[in-house]
C-alpha cells in the first residue's frame, strides 16, 4: 500500500484539478453540461485514480490505477486543446493548464515504469 498524500504526482493533479474547475467558470454556460461536465470529470479522474489504486493489494493493481490515471489526462488533454481550438478561453490560460497536464504525464509514467 502507498501513502498518495506523500506522491508528488497526486498533489500536481490535485491542484490540476482545482484549476480546472476555477477556469470552468469562465467558460460560457451553453458548454455548461457538455464540454464543461467533461473536462471536470477526466480532471477529477487523475487524483482519484491515483489514490483508489494505492488502496489496492499490490503494485500490479495500483499500476492499473495509474494506467486509468494516465489516460484520463490525456482525455484531458484532448478536451482543453478543443477549449483552445473553439477559441472558449485565452490561449495563455489553456496553455498553463495544458503544461500541467503534461508534467503529471510524465510524472505518472515514471511512477509506473519503476514500480514494475
Amino acid at each position: 500500500m502507498h501513502n498518495f498524500e506523500k506522491l508528488l504526482f497526486w498533489k500536481k493533479s490535485i491542484i490540476l484539478a482545482k484549476n480546472v474547475y476555477i477556469i470552468c467558470q469562465e467558460i460560457s454556460d451553453d458548454e455548461k453540461y457538455g464540454l464543461i461536465s467533461q473536462i471536470k470529470r477526466s480532471a477529477v479522474s487523475i487524483p482519484s485514480n491515483i489514490a483508489e489504486g494505492s488502496g489496492r493489494n499490490g503494485n500490479k493493481e495500483f499500476n492499473h490505477f495509474l494506467a486509468v490515471s494516465l489516460g484520463s489526462a490525456f482525455e484531458l488533454q484532448t478536451q482543453l486543446i478543443l477549449v483552445r481550438e473553439l477559441n472558449l478561453l485565452p490561449e495563455e490560460k489553456i496553455m498553463t493548464l495544458l503544461n500541467e497536464v503534461s508534467e503529471i504525464q510524465r510524472m505518472i509514467y515514471s511512477f509506473k515504469n519503476n514500480l514494475k
